[in-house]
């Protein structure tokens, strides 16, 4: 699975007034980052942006489904991320919306310490 570089690049330069954007390409998509937080994934030509129990009823009530992958075992694993409306490929007012409900999201992730 290849990841859209434009759409990339759409994120950078829409989010610039934010912060830096950067990836960390992994498991056939990315992991995106704003100022070093967690707040999106690529996969394919969709952007998900990370979301919690505390932004759920907001991604709800746009109809963004949970990211979901079938595995090679069959198995189906659904992360807290949601697919974003359709508007933030071409609005950057909407792109910085919607990633700002995936950066606060990401910012109250538990830190996961190593054992």
């Amino acid at each position: 699975m290849s990841i859209d570089m434009g759409l990339y690049a759409w994120v950078q330069e829409a989010l610039e007034p934010m912060g830096t954007v950067t990836m960390r390409k992994m498991m056939g998509g990315a992991t995106l980052y704003l100022d070093g937080i967690i707040f999106a994934i690529l996969h394919s030509d969709d952007i998900w942006f990370k979301a919690d129990k505390e932004t759920d009823a907001v991604w709800d009530a746009q109809g963004c489904p949970k990211f979901s992958i079938t595995l090679k075992d069959g198995w189906v694993d659904v992360m807290n991320y949601r697919r974003a409306p359709i508007d933030v490929h071409d609005d950057a007012e909407a792109m910085q919306r919607w990633a700002r409900l995936g950066v606060e999201a990401g910012m109250r992730r538990p830190i996961k310490r190593k054992t």
